[in-house]
């Protein structure tokens, strides 16, 4: 292992020129990748946030005491979906209506009588935010007796639910679509090096190196290579980042776990290159 490591790293001195190409180039490679990957966790992180905003209001019957409503409230707090439940109260409901309506505000002036029921509003925990499982919760809370009404914007969430579905597909797509693209421009870059090399490897298959022996500094070198040229995609994603982030609209970075799993997806790619590159060259020789 050590031999190997010490032949990866004089190929680095033998082409310092191709090296740096080749590391270029994976960067550039990873970096598109990096970009769809970092605009499908700030879609993923939008869509979050709207998705807090995703309840469910139970209108009240004129009359119900507070009692029943507060007991209410203990039984659904003990439905396995919900995260909190909060007690409008007739006059809050008139207040936020003036507040948030204030182009009505001659309307509210002339009321004899508040028309706006009290309710409870129910907010879901954050995997139980889907279509099915609000409906299944708001079918749940019509069967309560003093139940008037139910809302929870059953298009909106649908709505909601197709764009989750469809921003997952096309990032794991263009994701796919780059990665598959990062591994044949690696393994382009490491067959240069293994054709360079190629009257080298001959001589040590005629001596009797093994295809392991042989394949060892290239496995380690594409490595490497592809390391170098994640950590170097992983400085342009920030760059470009820092740029939107401060010009457009502020998002989200990857965490220090994602960081990592970013270079270490760069490494598998050099590797995964470099082991079918020399292997094709292996087999032709």
């Amino acid at each position: 292992m050590r031999l190997a490591m010490r032949e990866a790293v004089r190929s680095f001195n033998r082409a310092p020129v191709l090296s740096i190409l080749s590391v270029t180039t994976i960067a550039f490679a990873l970096f598109v990748v990096g970009l769809v990957v970092l605009i499908g966790l700030n879609v993923k992180a939008a869509l979050e946030n709207v998705g807090e905003r995703v309840e469910i209001v139970l209108y009240l019957r004129r009359g119900t005491p507070l009692e029943a409503a507060t007991m209410a409230m203990q039984d659904i707090l003990a439905f396995p979906e919900v995260a909190d439940v909060s007690y409008v109260s007739e006059e809050e409901a008139l207040a936020r209506a003036r507040e948030e309506l204030r182009e009505f505000q001659d309307v509210f002036a002339d009321l004899a009588q508040n028309p706006l029921p009290a309710s409870l509003e129910v907010t879901l925990k954050p995997q139980f935010r889907d279509a099915p499982h609000v409906e299944a919760v708001a079918e749940r809370l019509r069967g309560f007796r003093f139940a008037e009404d139910v809302r929870f914007g059953r298009d909106w969430i649908a709505k909601l639910d197709r764009l989750r579905s469809i921003a997952a597909a096309m990032s794991v797509l263009i994701s796919a679509a780059f990665a598959a693209a990062s591994i044949i421009i690696i393994g382009t870059t490491i067959r240069l090096t293994v054709l360079q090399r190629s009257r080298e490897i001959a001589i040590m298959r005629f001596v009797g190196a093994t295809d392991g022996f042989i394949r060892a500094p290239f496995l380690l070198e594409g490595a490497l290579k592809g390391a170098l040229g994640g950590a170097l995609a992983l400085g342009l994603s920030y760059g470009a980042f820092a740029i939107v982030n401060h010009f457009v609209f502020r998002g989200r970075f990857f965490t220090p776990v994602e960081t990592l799993t970013f270079v270490a997806a760069g490494t598998l790619l050099g590797l995964f290159a470099s082991a079918v590159s020399v292997g094709r060259h292996l087999k032709a020789i």
